[in-house]
C-alpha cells in the first residue's frame, strides 16, 4: 500500500482531502472531520493572506493551531485565483512575468514565488503547493505556451525559496514538509512533457495536474490526465487537483492519481444531495472499477422521505446515519436549521472516506 509520511501524520493513499479554503471545511468542526475519517485538508495560501492575514495565522501556532487540525494540510498557492478571478474579469488583477498582481475589493494584493512559499512556511504547511499559471483546456495554444514558460521559472524560484527556508529554521530540523510541482499545459501533450521534464529536472516530493480537469461538457479530460500522469515519477505522489466526482476519482485512481481534492461533497450536502452507493455495493461492498454507476444521490428534501425512519445508507457508520433518519434530516432542511447542513456534510464526507478505503488495494494490474 502506498503512503505519504507527513508531519503531522502517514496518509494511506488514495487519499480524498476536502477544501478548507479560508481555514475551515464549511459546517462542520475538526472533530466531525476526524471522525468521519479524512486524513487531511487543503487550504488557500492566497485567500488565507487576505483574511485573517499571514502574521495572525503565525501567532495562533500555524494553520494547525489556528484551525484545531492536527493532521495534515496541503496549501494550494493561489495560482487557480489566477483562473478564477482574473480570467473572467481581468479588472480584478493581472499577470505578470514576476508576479500576480490582484486587485479586489480595492485593495491590492501581490503573491510572488518568494512570497507564496514563505507564507506556507509561516502557516506550518506539511505540503507547499508551487505558483502555477493555471489554463482552461480551450485557451490557445501560445496561452499554454506562456503558461508553462511561467510555470517552469516560477517552480524554479518556489524551489530555491523553500531550499533556503527549510535549511535555516531550526523548526523544520526534524517535521520538513514536501514541496509539489504543477504541470500545465493544457490538451498539448508536447507541452505537457516540456513541463513535466523542466519540473523533474528541478526535483520535487509530488507532481499534481495543473489546469482546469474537465472540458467545455463537464466531462473529464480522461486523455490528457492519463497521458500527464504517465509523466510523473512513480515513486512520487500523483495529485489529481480539482478532481471531486465520485466516478472522476474512480476513473483517475485507474490513471495511478493517488490524492484528490474538490468542494463537491460539502457543497452539494448544503443543497441537500446526499451520496448513497447503490444496492450491489451495499450487498458486496465491493466497487467494479469498470462501473461507473455505483453510487445515486438522495435529495432529502423529496416528499418520498417525510415519513422515512431509515438512515440515509444502511452501510454508513458515520455519525450521522447511526443516530438520525432521513425524516429527521429532511425536517432540518425543510425548517432551514444549519444542524441539517451539518449533518448531511458529515455523511458525505464519510462516503467519500469510505470511498478511498475501499480503492486501497484494487488498482488493476
Amino acid at each position: 500500500m502506498r503512503e505519504l509520511i507527513l508531519s503531522h501524520g502517514k496518509i494511506e493513499l488514495p487519499a480524498f482531502f476536502p477544501d478548507a479554503t479560508r481555514g475551515a471545511v464549511r459546517c462542520v468542526d475538526s472533530a466531525d472531520l476526524e471522525r468521519c475519517g479524512v486524513r487531511g485538508l487543503v487550504m488557500n495560501t492566497y485567500h488565507l493572506s487576505n483574511k485573517p492575514g499571514v502574521s495572525t495565522i503565525k501567532a495562533n501556532g500555524g494553520l494547525h493551531g489556528f484551525a484545531a487540525w492536527k493532521r495534515p494540510i496541503i496549501t494550494d498557492s493561489g495560482g487557480f485565483q489566477v483562473f478564477s478571478l482574473i480570467r473572467e474579469n481581468p479588472s480584478f488583477g493581472e499577470i505578470r512575468d514576476n508576479e500576480i498582481i490582484f486587485r479586489i475589493e480595492g485593495k491590492k494584493t501581490t503573491l510572488t514565488p518568494e512570497k507564496c512559499i514563505r507564507s506556507q512556511a509561516a502557516y506550518g504547511s506539511d505540503v507547499f503547493m508551487c505558483l502555477d499559471y493555471c489554463t482552461h483546456p480551450d485557451d490557445g495554444l501560445e496561452t499554454q505556451k506562456h503558461a508553462v514558460e511561467t510555470t517552469v521559472r516560477w517552480a524554479k524560484r518556489c524551489k530555491d525559496e523553500f531550499t533556503k527556508i527549510v535549511s535555516s529554521q531550526k523548526k523544520f530540523e526534524t517535521n520538513k514538509p514536501m514541496i509539489f510541482g504543477i504541470i500545465q499545459g493544457g490538451n498539448e501533450k508536447n507541452l505537457r512533457r516540456e513541463c513535466a521534464d523542466a519540473l523533474k529536472e528541478i526535483g520535487f516530493d509530488g507532481y499534481g495536474f495543473g489546469g482546469w480537469p474537465l472540458d467545455g461538457e463537464g466531462r473529464l479530460t480522461e486523455e490528457i490526465l492519463s497521458y500527464t500522469a504517465e509523466l510523473m515519477p512513480d515513486e512520487t505522489v500523483k495529485y489529481a487537483m480539482g478532481v471531486g466526482k465520485p466516478e472522476n476519482i474512480v476513473a483517475c485512481y485507474k490513471m495511478d492519481y493517488d490524492l484528490f481534492d474538490c468542494v463537491a461533497p460539502t457543497r452539494e450536502a448544503r443543497n441537500n444531495r446526499l451520496y448513497v452507493f447503490n444496492e450491489d455495493f451495499e450487498s458486496t461492498f465491493e466497487i467494479d472499477l469498470h462501473e461507473k454507476n455505483y453510487y445515486s444521490f438522495h435529495y432529502i428534501l423529496d416528499d418520498a422521505h417525510r415519513r422515512d425512519a431509515r438512515p440515509v445508507s444502511k452501510i454508513c457508520d458515520c455519525f450521522t446515519c447511526e443516530n438520525y433518519s432521513r425524516a429527521y434530516l429532511r425536517h432540518l432542511s425543510s425548517v432551514g436549521d444549519s444542524l441539517g447542513a451539518r449533518l448531511a456534510t458529515i455523511h458525505n464526507l464519510r462516503f467519500y472516506t469510505m470511498l478511498t478505503e475501499r480503492l486501497r488495494g484494487t488498482r488493476d494490474g
